[in-house]
């Protein structure tokens, strides 16, 4: 029997793995890099374990150092997660031969499996060894990877070599492997997966479907289970081509089936041989803890006779730190507050005061809501991430809601296109604008006290904020009778809450304040100083760094002088495990580059100047 498990993973896995283990009286060990010193899932658990180093690839991809550290703090298993390790089959082994148990599938069907090359050879698939004009759209896809990375759409020839060595870069970096095989791309098919749980005894049992087709660049968005709209037919084939390709390998554990469904066909994508980050759906929908089931499977328990009856629907929505609107960029900072209210499940490896660093993936949470019917169920999710309270970098909750309530979503009608089509009606900004004024309302009761207003100057008072990247002046004044603001009735303010009347509607504002971060509802502001800052102003055609990151790669032969063109790439930052092109403004010359391979760059920091061709 399993008695301390190591989770070999970080975050919200980390946290959500240690949930079953205490329930089930397990003593749990985590392992953290000096990044994740004071991590969540490292103060949850019962004992945790250094990784030197803040990497992935000197941390969580050392499975040399995680088995010592299972050995060093007495665990007898060690659970992978998802990502990072989770289908290596040599780590599996290197578990095994130390005399712990392995709370997964055996390595020789990791090592069938995870490398989607040899799977796609394992069900009667070739991926492509030479591609043509004719072969596209292809896709570029890294063979030991998941979650997006290394992963990349080619539909012009002459941008395959640039996106192989961008795409084996990102998988190197994420997995530890470079490899990447090229296959043909399906355009706006819908992503559908058959979750799997097979015992040491020889059942294999289908789970369910569930439809990931919401996806930004090849990466899950939102999730549900299960699958809308499926024929009983096409049903009934993913679920038996599921169980194949798990008998071809004598599968044992939890793992998932992936095919891409387009004009009523399945194509097979992959196996995972590991949790999805979309497991708990399922586990909604059936009323069944899968990392229960990993360890009981793991301890060689056989899988009920009776498989449990699905009841109702589930769909989980991924949180990212993240702006949609800016080519999906990764956020840093401080998360200050986060609360979704219920009646919904959140997954997070984050709370209050925590730091969303530049090392690891920007996913803050998964909020899952389930309910009898798939409207309900959307209708569930869609109000608390509407309500939420989530202060602290920009993130894609608006997108969230929008997309739940997107007519081809309601209407079950999406595909993995969805995003292409969609992104910019979905991340339009639509700000309260009475948000300046209700922040300038609560920041001049609070600088009054709260005993009275202690002068009465007669001029307006004003108070500029920046808010979805636009100035915008809020003026109010001081009267005997409390505070008056042009066009609404102040009802009540204080520094916490502003009630404003509004053509004869009386809204609500809750207000809360980090430094010069202000947050009014779910409108994010800044304060900002009365006078501007002179030294903050940069030439035209700068170009800074949108994001915190490492400069990986700066285009060939690109020094001060070179004529560039509109959208032409210069250099590349990797953050959070992507890389991401830094693209030239204008037609025009480089005058200057401020950066260089290796650099560390914090958001704001000028990159290069681009001249504008007259």
């Amino acid at each position: 029997m399993i008695t301390s498990v190591l989770v070999a993973n970080r975050g919200e896995i980390a946290c959500r793995v240690f949930r079953t283990c205490h329930d089930l009286g397990i003593r749990t060990v985590a392992v953290h890099s000096d990044a994740d010193a004071n991590a969540l899932h490292a103060r949850v658990a019962d004992a945790s374990v250094r990784l030197p180093g803040v990497t992935p690839a000197d941390t969580y991809l050392r499975g040399d150092l995680i088995v010592k550290a299972a050995v060093a703090a007495g665990a007898d298993a060690v659970h992978p997660g998802y990502g990072f390790l989770s289908e290596n089959a040599a780590f599996a082994r290197a578990v095994q031969d130390a005399g712990l148990a392995w709370i997964g599938p055996p390595p020789s069907a990791i090592e069938a499996m995870a490398s989607k090359t040899r799977a796609k050879r394992l069900m009667g698939i070739r991926p492509l060894t030479e591609v043509t004009e004719a072969d596209l759209p292809v896709l570029v896809k890294a063979a030991a990877g998941g979650g997006g990375r290394g992963m990349r759409v080619v539909r012009h020839l002459a941008d395959l070599d640039a996106e192989l060595a961008a795409a084996r870069a990102e998988a190197a970096s994420a997995f530890g492997d470079g490899e990447v095989f090229v296959e043909p791309y399906v355009v706006n098919g819908r992503h559908v997966e058959v979750q799997i749980l097979a015992d040491t005894h020889g059942t294999v049992r289908p789970l369910g479907t569930r439809d990931c087709s919401l996806q930004r660049r090849h990466q899950k968005v939102i999730e549900e289970a299960p699958a809308p709209g499926l024929s009983a037919a096409l049903d009934e084939e993913v679920r038996a081509l599921a169980v194949r390709a798990a008998r071809a390998v004598d599968y044992v554990g939890a793992g998932t089936v992936e095919f891409l469904v387009a004009d009523g066909h399945a194509h097979f994508l992959e196996m995972n041989t590991r949790l999805q980050v979309e497991h708990p759906v399922t586990e909604a929908v059936f009323g069944v803890d899968l990392v229960a089931e990993q360890i009981r499977i793991a301890e060689g328990h056989p899988l009920e006779a009776d498989p449990p009856p699905a009841r109702g629907h589930a769909v989980e929505a991924r949180l990212y730190a993240e702006d949609p609107a800016r080519d999906w960029s990764p956020q840093t900072g401080t998360l200050h507050r986060l609360s979704v209210p219920g009646p919904v499940r959140l997954d997070t490896g984050y709370t209050d005061g925590d730091d969303i660093g530049v090392h690891y993936d920007p996913m803050l949470a998964k909020v899952v809501a389930h309910a009898p019917t798939r409207a309900e169920a959307l209708r569930r999710l869609a109000s608390a991430l509407e309500r939420a309270e989530i202060h602290g970098p920009v993130t894609n909750r608006d997108l969230l809601v929008r997309s739940l309530r997107h007519p081809e979503f309601t209407a079950a009608r999406m595909d993995t296109g969805f995003y292409d089509r969609h992104l910019p009606g979905l991340t339009e900004q639509r700000p309260d604008p009475h948000a300046p004024l209700a922040a300038a309302l609560a920041d001049a009761r609070a600088r009054s006290g709260f005993g009275g207003w202690r002068n009465v100057p007669s001029q307006p008072q004003a108070k500029r904020y920046l808010m979805a990247g636009e100035e915008h002046e809020a003026r109010y004044r001081h009267t005997r009778e409390g505070l008056e603001a042009d066009g609404v009735r102040v009802v009540h303010a204080d520094a916490r809450l502003v009630i404003l009347d509004v053509d004869g509607v009386e809204r609500k504002y809750e207000i809360a304040r980090y430094g010069h971060q202000v947050y009014v509802n779910t409108t994010a502001l800044t304060a900002l100083p009365r006078f501007p800052d002179p030294a903050a102003q940069h030439a035209p055609g700068s170009l800074l760094a949108p994001m915190p990151g490492t400069v990986v790669r700066v285009a060939d032969g690109l020094t001060a002088g070179t004529p560039v063109k509109a959208g032409e790439p210069l250099l590349w930052l990797e953050a959070m495990k992507m890389q991401h092109k830094v693209t030239a403004p204008v037609t025009g010359t480089l005058t200057d580059l401020c950066v260089a391979p290796g650099q560390q760059v914090e958001p704001g920091v000028l990159l290069a100047v681009v001249k504008e061709a007259p």
